[in-house]
């Protein structure tokens, strides 16, 4: 009996001197910079499931670590001082806590911790930051140059970590960063944010048997979550100069194809939506590089409808850009060196659109 009481006190007096030597600050704490779209509890705690949404600070200490909890599965790439360290996988309902960094150097580092798979599978609220006790969070200041991107698998880096067309998809081979948004957002040094789901179209999703599905983009990107809530989204999160939308590969698909003016309508109706968020803000509507003539027949009356629409573009083919043999990874989705294929691509359009220098920067 004497000796459990002795055993308990020595656990209490290493917690008590455990908790003495850090500190907490909420997930919400100003020195913490979220990019994407977020949800703030009453408690302060920070809830997300886009895929892509990040959040950045500058600490010193040389410990970090956060207190989080999840709906589901989410992975998250951890990146240090610019250097991408480990993809960590986050579940569990209870609050638990995370290190990300620890035992580092004397002086201020830079974290950012990005979800890279997509809300359909999980969604993460973070609770806590939890530093040394002589450490402290600053916020990391936005990028000048802001790009969001609607859009699909193809955006959600659904398989970018895959091997070959044939191998089916897990959750640990999905990563945004892989993407070309990603990549995209990487040459031109810009914020991003993704609104995006695999499997979704315009108005359909892939192979349903119904022209409108009952979810589809349209009805999901005016929320704060993708698939935890329908909570409306204010748009006043982060202001895009560039909005990139890829959509169309998974309304086409086999059975019930939606019409022409069924997709088109919706299309123009998402233009509109976005133009009247986002003053000045210049569009970019993708042909994706598997669309079939279906969807290419009604890409060209969507050409047709904004043609002299001031600010809205259609960018070129990408036609044949993606091989079966070195480009694509699970179910025959773009693998990396695919999706660099489609930045390396679009990068130009870019340019000339934005007005935005190219550069020696390496697209990665």
């Amino acid at each position: 009996m004497r000796k459990t009481i002795i055993i308990s006190l020595l656990a209490v007096i290493s917690l008590t001197a455990y908790a003495a030597s850090e500190k907490t600050l909420s997930g919400n704490d100003s020195g913490a910079v979220y990019i994407g779209r977020t949800e703030v509890k009453a408690d302060g705690s920070v809830s997300y499931d886009w895929s892509g949404v990040y959040v950045q600070t500058d600490f010193t200490g040389g410990y970090l670590a956060i207190e989080a909890s999840e709906a589901g599965e989410s992975w998250h790439n951890l990146f240090i001082d610019g250097q991408w360290v480990r993809k960590l996988k986050i579940t569990g309902s209870t609050p638990q806590r995370i290190v990300l960094a620890e035992r580092l150097s004397k002086g201020t580092h830079r974290l950012r911790l990005q979800k890279c798979t997509e809300g359909q599978y999980g969604c993460t609220t973070i609770h806590r930051f939890i530093l040394a006790k002589n450490g402290s969070m600053s916020p990391v200041a936005r990028k000048e140059r802001m790009i969001e991107i609607y859009g699909d698998s193809y955006t959600c880096g659904y398989g970018t970590e895959g091997h070959v067309a044939n191998e089916r998809f897990r959750l640990d081979t999905e990563n945004c960063d892989q993407a070309y948004g990603c990549i995209i957002a990487r040459y031109f040094d810009a914020d991003y944010a993704l609104t995006a789901h695999s499997g979704q179209g315009m108005v359909r999703d892939w192979g349903d048997a119904k022209q409108i599905s009952d979810k589809n983009m349209s009805t999901r990107y005016t929320h704060v979550f993708d698939d935890h809530g329908d909570i409306d989204y204010g748009f006043d999160r982060y202001r895009p100069q560039l909005v990139m939308i890829n959509l169309g590969t998974n309304d086409f698909s086999p059975t019930a194809i939606p019409t022409d003016e069924q997709y088109v309508n919706a299309y123009l109706k998402m233009i509109a939506t976005i133009r009247s968020k986002y003053e000045g803000v210049k569009i970019l509507c993708i042909t994706p590089h598997s669309a079939s003539r279906y969807l290419k027949a009604a890409l060209g009356l969507l050409r047709e409808r904004t043609l002299g629409m001031e600010d809205v573009y259609m960018a070129n083919s990408l036609d044949g850009m993606v091989t079966e043999a070195r480009d694509m990874g699970n179910d025959w989705h773009p693998n990396y060196q695919g999706q660099k294929k489609i930045a390396m691509s679009l990068i130009p359009q870019i340019s000339a659109i934005m007005g935005w220098e190219l550069n020696d920067r390496k697209i990665e």
